[in-house]
């Protein structure tokens, strides 16, 4: 057998035996990958805050379905796709950290010495790249959350901290959902147990897929009543 053979053997050997040892501890284990995930959700809300206070509002009317537009099935398929989008980023990441953590390591060993060096060495340059990415990544969604919400707050003229917790019932489940497989990699990672990420990847994204299902309908039909509401007191 080859090396890349090798390496997919090695590769659903660990992925069976993971999700074989995890049936005993799922709670557990999806347990500290919510407690991590919400950690990371709540850390970016405040960052979201601290850019919505500082940025200065876009007077550019914002179109916000069931708000301004009306609102229906469109507009949840839209707000589904953008964020599949951004969670198979996520899933991704942490198909990444398997690849470079496990597989690249274990099909080593069978390849020509500079081969074997090459693909030694990129497991380590893996890791940086997909870490820059996803760091990227957030630090941009930060950064359009922050000023997005600037605006609106302006605009339903209430304050930004006010704005933020009338999102919460459709935003928390939201990226608590799409923080799950950065949290699984987290947590991998510090064990160095990259063998599990392929496991963590299908069981984090099973999970998240219905909860942003979920947040997109409250997002779409409940949300815009809590903020008429805000309004009108304003």
């Amino acid at each position: 057998m080859d090396a890349d053979g090798l390496a997919l053997v090695h590769g659903l050997r660990h992925t069976r035996a993971t999700l074989s040892r995890w049936r005993g501890e799922r709670w557990a284990i999806v347990g500290h990958w919510l407690a991590l995930s919400g950690a990371l959700a709540v850390g970016l809300l405040v960052a979201v805050y601290v850019v919505a206070r500082a940025a200065e509002p876009d007077p550019t009317p914002l179109a916000i379905a069931g708000l301004n537009q009306p609102a229906g099935p469109r507009d949840v398929l839209h707000l589904l796709a953008r964020n599949s989008l951004v969670l198979a980023l996520h899933a991704l990441a942490c198909v990444a950290g398997f690849l470079a953590g496990s597989a690249l390591p274990a099909g080593a060993p069978a390849r020509s010495p500079w081969s074997r060096l090459v693909h030694e060495r990129a497991g380590s340059a893996a890791m940086l790249f997909v870490a820059a990415a996803t760091g990227f990544s957030l630090f941009t969604q930060t950064l359009a959350l922050g000023m997005g919400a600037s605006t609106l707050a302006a605009q339903l003229a209430i304050p930004p901290g006010t704005l933020l917790l009338a999102l919460l019932p459709h935003a928390a489940p939201e990226l608590v959902a799409l923080f799950l497989p950065l949290a699984a990699w987290l947590l991998a990672g510090r064990r160095r147990a990259w063998h599990e990420l392929l496991a963590a990847t299908g069981l984090t994204v099973a999970i998240a897929a219905p909860a942003l299902v979920l947040s997109a309908l409250i997002e779409v039909y409940v949300t815009p009543l809590l903020l008429l509401t805000l309004r009108g007191q304003g």
